[in-house]
C-alpha cells in the first residue's frame, strides 16, 4: 500500500481549523442547534428554521474566509491558490455543514 501523500499546508490548515473551532465553539454550537432545530421544524416554522441556519452557516464561512484570506495574502499567487484550495478541502472536511460555501 502506498501512504497517502500530504499536501505542504495540511499541517498549518489542521492547527487553524483546530483554533477555529476552539475560539468560535460558540458559533459551531449554534450552528449544529440550528441545523437541528430545522430538521425538526413542522411545516409551518421549516422556512424561518431554514434562515436561521443559514444565517449562521453564513457567519461561519465568512470568518473562515477571513482566516484563509489573512494568511493567504502573506502569499505568492500561486502559492496562495494551492493553499486556499487546500484550506477549503480541510474544511468542507471538518465543517460538512459549509460544503460548497467557501
Amino acid at each position: 500500500m502506498i501512504p497517502r501523500r500530504r499536501g505542504r499546508f495540511a499541517d498549518l490548515v489542521a492547527r487553524q481549523l483546530d483554533l477555529f473551532a476552539e475560539d468560535e465553539a460558540a458559533l459551531v454550537a449554534e450552528a449544529e442547534d440550528a441545523e437541528r432545530a430545522y430538521d425538526a421544524a413542522g411545516r409551518d416554522d421549516a422556512e424561518e428554521a431554514y434562515g436561521d441556519f443559514q444565517t449562521v452557516v453564513e457567519a461561519i464561512a465568512d470568518a473562515l474566509g477571513d482566516v484563509k484570506a489573512t494568511y493567504a495574502a502573506t502569499l505568492d499567487d500561486d502559492t496562495a491558490e494551492e493553499y486556499e484550495a487546500a484550506f477549503d478541502r480541510a474544511a468542507a472536511k471538518r465543517f460538512p455543514l459549509l460544503r460548497g460555501r467557501l
